[in-house]
């Protein structure tokens, strides 16, 4: 866990300190360069827009892992409880 914990840390820092990436097809990305070049506004939220919808498969993955992980850890604690106490009375 430390080590999921560790690279994704890591690789946030990546891209909050990389300035310039590049999420945008060729084409749009020409054409949000030309927007911008002509005093348009549109292209300037696109790799912001493009990042955010490409993370949030991601987070919802990561959120269900989670919750997975954890009941399973429960139901392994509750059945070595269980184990332990018939254990015990067996004695």
């Amino acid at each position: 866990m430390k080590k999921i914990v560790f690279f994704a840390l890591f690789a946030c820092c990546i891209l909050m300190f990389i300035p310039e990436i590049g999420a945008q097809c060729p084409m749009c990305k020409i054409a949000a360069e030309s927007n911008m070049k002509n005093g348009g506004t549109s292209g300037r939220g696109l790799n912001a827009g493009i990042f955010y919808m490409l993370s949030l498969p991601y987070l919802l993955v990561a959120v269900i892992a989670f919750f997975w992980w954890r009941n399973r850890k429960r139901a392994e604690d509750d059945s070595t409880d269980i184990a332990e106490n018939l254990h015990f009375s067996d004695n």
